[in-house]
């Protein structure tokens, strides 16, 4: 170990605001700068004094904030393997600073070996007076995660707070089965929490970090579905993320495990298994949300298993996240007198949280029992129970206990009922049974339709020559120095994603789309006027026609001077002049960019030409969508009844 702290290339631009690439030219450019001192090859370690004393020498500014220097003194004393330890190690001196006793660090699932090294004693004491106990490990929670963000998986910020709001018990108790770091439990107001974790040190960590915000916590470090820590509890909810794709999960050692009462879980299935852990941890009437992967909805092994979950009313949602994301699924623990719901939720949020949550209240409040009178039981209804007495959703007469058919927004999802879900296949995957308002896909259908018949692509008249035409060759760099170009870029911070003004990005240049970035006005930005030539690095060029707004970042400014250059002229050639870029790098240097020595009214004629042929290229490529969308519609609309043959 380096008792020395150390940094990453990441760290060090971290330090100087600035990217990974600026470290790595330093690094190339300067004999001087500070040798690895540890670490790999593809990953090198500096010291983080020597790395100062480098930057300040070379006059680069560069901020080490305290937090930033406990943590690497932190990473300094241990190896990767052992970073969490250290991590809950740290996490335990500020629970022993802030109580001044043992009473909550008694209360852990471990005790990771005490830091020994008195200078991260001593910062981390500094660290807890300046920000308090909490925020300084948080802080350092917040590196872990950074440092191991491909080793630890962690549910997203949103995804929490979703997961949070839909179970909600602010005066209960909740339990993660499978709490990692205690994302989803930090997250949620309950009075009481209970988590799990297999791994010892993130079970401390998470511990800590309730402790820490004063939450009534007890935690265990075992495996929840080999070693159940809560095998005689019963939450009022219980929310999960769980690993996927475990292999190992304990088939073998659980097949008569009585958690599987819809049935036992395949050996490929162990999210099946987690579903049931869950439902069997919390009490009868209290509420699952737990994060699955999309395949869980429709995997033929787990067809069994799905179809006893709706027979037992306890599936009540399936809602996928977003594209790539997972899905969440509700489930609520059937009691005694319950009806049998008739309906089910699937919904896609295509990244609409809050359109997700509001499909998902409706369920939760129509799923919520009376405190009078439970859940009114109708005819036809039956106890809850296995899989093999599950009940069939059956007709029975009475209202429903979750909304009907409706949407007036995409997120809304469909009610779709359950006796149609039982078939061979039960397939729950929201995407499968995705239907669209009447008349939506006909509007569609005859809009994309009208614009298809109404395009045009028609392509310059360009003369064939038998022999090249001889040109007296220029570059745009000597251009640059005649004074018929300047070039202007962006500056190299900008605040974007956020703002007032409009941005030219690199998308737009390339689809011809009008500017869809956003940026914070500052005296350094570039305005668009209408003759500039944009160009990126990649050699997509184009003249801009509106002013209003200004030039996003990696691209370039040509501003000609009108009188003596035609800008379709320079934007033809930037475009069409340098098609391949020097062998071994992606970008073009577009001072070496060669265009002929030519009149302006013979600059005007090519540009022309270099216009038409953009034109076409835009066209070609609405026309290819038009296309895509016309054949999409056609085929929703044949097939849900919107639309017939004519």
């Amino acid at each position: 170990m380096n008792p020395d702290a150390t940094v990453s290339t990441g760290d060090i631009a971290r330090l100087v605001g600035m990217g990974r690439a600026a470290v790595s030219n330093w690094r190339r450019r300067h004999d001087d700068f500070p040798p690895p001192v540890g670490g790999t090859a593809s990953s090198p370690l500096f010291s983080l004094l020597a790395v100062e004393n480098w930057l300040t020498k070379h006059g680069k500014p560069a901020v080490v904030s305290l937090g930033d220097r406990v943590w690497q003194r932190l990473r300094a004393g241990a190896d990767d393997l052992r970073l969490g330890e250290t991590v809950a190690a740290a996490g335990v001196l500020l629970l022993q600073l802030r109580d001044g006793d043992d009473e909550n660090v008694d209360r852990l699932p471990s005790r990771p070996t005490p830091i020994e090294d008195p200078e991260a004693h001593r910062l981390i004491g500094r660290l807890a007076a300046e920000d308090g106990h909490l925020d300084a490990f948080e802080f350092l929670c917040e590196r872990y995660q950074q440092a191991h963000s491909r080793r630890l998986v962690t549910t997203p910020a949103d995804v929490a707070q979703l997961l949070a709001r839909v179970v909600a018990p602010d005066d209960g108790t909740v339990l993660d089965p499978a709490c990692g770091l205690g994302n989803l439990l930090c997250a949620i107001p309950a009075s009481r929490v209970l988590g799990q974790e297999i791994d010892a040190s993130s079970a401390v960590i998470a511990a800590v970090r309730l402790l820490l915000r004063g939450v009534d916590a007890r935690l265990i470090a075992e495996d929840s579905l080999l070693r159940d820590g809560f095998e005689h509890t019963q939450a009022d909810a219980v929310v999960c993320d769980p690993p996927f794709n475990e292999r190992t999960w304990g088939y073998d050692e659980l097949t008569g495990d009585p958690r599987w009462e819809y049935g036992l879980p395949p050996r490929g299935e162990s999210e099946l298994a987690w579903v049931q852990h869950c439902l069997a941890r919390v009490r009868p009437g209290g509420v699952v949300a737990i994060l699955m992967p999309p395949a869980s909805a429709s995997r033929k092994p787990g067809r069994r298993i799905r179809s006893n979950l709706l027979r037992a009313g306890a599936l009540r949602a399936v809602v996928s996240l977003g594209i790539g994301g997972n899905d969440l699924w509700l489930l609520r623990r059937p009691e005694p007198n319950d009806r049998t719901p008739q309906h089910i939720l699937l919904a896609e949020a295509e990244g609409d949280l809050a359109g997700a949550e509001a499909a998902l209240a409706r369920i939760t409040e129509a799923a919520t029992p009376d405190p009078d009178q439970g859940l009114s039981p109708g005819p036809g209804s039956g106890p809850a129970a296995g899989p093999g007495s599950a009940p069939g959703p059956g007709p029975g007469p009475g209202p429903d206990t979750v909304p009907g058919p409706s949407s007036d927004h995409a997120t809304d999802g469909v009610m779709v009922a359950v006796i149609d879900l039982l078939d061979d296949e039960v397939d729950l995957s929201p995407a499968r049974h995705r239907t669209r308002p009447a008349g939506e896909v006909g509007a569609e259908f005859q809009a994309a339709l009208e614009g298809f018949r109404n395009l045009s692509a028609t392509p310059p008249e360009l003369a064939v020559l038998t022999e090249p035409r001889a040109f007296a060759i220029t570059t745009v760099g000597e251009l640059v120095k005649a004074g018929l170009i300047s070039v202007l870029t962006a500056p190299p911070r900008m605040a974007v994603d956020s703002g007032e003004l409009p941005m030219l990005t690199g998308e737009d240049l390339a689809a011809g789309a009008t500017p869809s970035g956003r940026v914070t006005a500052e005296p350094e930005l570039v305005s668009l006027v209408p003759g500039d030539v944009v160009a990126t690095a990649t050699g997509l060029a184009r003249v801009i026609t509106e002013q209003g707004a200004v030039l996003g970042p990696h691209l370039t400014l040509y501003r000609v001077d009108a009188d003596r250059m035609d800008p379709d002229f320079l934007a033809g050639f930037l475009r069409g002049g340098q098609r391949h870029p020097v062998s071994g790098s992606s970008r073009i240097d577009a001072r070496r960019t060669r265009l002929p020595r030519l009149p302006l009214a013979e600059q005007q004629r090519y540009g022309q030409a270099f216009r038409a042929l953009i034109e076409l290229e835009d066209a070609l490529r609405r026309t290819s969508e038009l296309g895509a969308t016309l054949v999409r519609s056609g085929f929703d609309g044949l097939t849900d009844g919107q639309l017939a043959p004519d």
